[in-house]
């Protein structure tokens, strides 16, 4: 698979923000930046600003492993030393390549690069255990989810809970589905009245997919409320 694939434009802001579980406006500030108080707070996962309304598949998926870190209450500006570092060695989106992670090479540079920037405790990617090095914390969360093709990430697991329910930038535009049917056209129909039997038979989807996209599409929409 080309590495093109992860500079793929499939997704809007909001989109991202939706996918990943992040509140209103934060795949922006994460991609463009913001200014607060006079002050201006470069973008985590590029460069510089670019004032596209776009974002790329490599973007989203480096944006789901921020996402990851942040739940662990680490503040998204103290991995920016570090990812800026990762993108001088790795190139662009550095965290949607499974090179950092998965090669020895990889993973002694990712430690270096976490003693150098002061975040020994906070970007754990890896720990060393019985002479092992081994994946830890948020990274591993972000680890088993993903599916690496060619040393890149080629699909994701929307959440763990619904693990047919897959993002895939080759099909439905890199929405949540199961195989190429969308999980919001899924959970339309069975609002509208449709079975999940008859889902399963116009969409030619086995009736645990069905289940899993309903069940995706509530959780989505109970945590976009809370």
């Amino acid at each position: 698979m080309p590495t093109s694939l992860l500079d793929r434009a499939i997704y809007s802001y909001a989109d991202v923000d939706r996918i990943v579980g992040l509140s209103s406006g934060t795949a922006r500030r994460w991609l463009e930046g913001y200014r607060r108080s006079g002050s201006f707070y470069d973008p985590i996962l590029r460069p510089e600003p670019t004032g596209s309304d776009s974002v790329t598949w490599g973007e989203m998926v480096e944006a789901r492993l921020v996402a990851e870190f942040r739940s662990r209450d680490i503040p998204v500006q103290r991995l920016r030393p570090a990812i800026v570092r990762l993108r001088q060695e790795f190139g662009r989106h550095p965290l949607a390549h499974a090179r950092p992670f998965l090669d020895v090479e990889g993973r002694e540079l990712v430690r270096v690069i976490q003693e150098q920037v002061g975040l020994e405790r906070a970007l754990q990617f890896v720990v060393v255990r019985n002479g092992q090095t081994v994946l830890v914390d948020a990274a591993e969360r972000f680890r088993s989810v993903v599916e690496y093709r060619d040393d890149v990430v080629a699909r994701l697991i929307s959440d763990p809970r619904t693990p047919r329910v897959m993002l895939d930038p080759a099909r439905a535009f890199g929405q949540p589905a199961v195989r190429n049917v969308r999980t919001e056209s899924l959970a339309e129909g069975f609002r509208s009245g449709s079975t999940r039997e008859e889902l399963a038979d116009l969409y030619d989807l086995s009736a645990q997919q069905v289940d899993e996209a309903i069940r995706y599409e509530l959780i989505a929409g109970q945590e976009r409320a809370a």
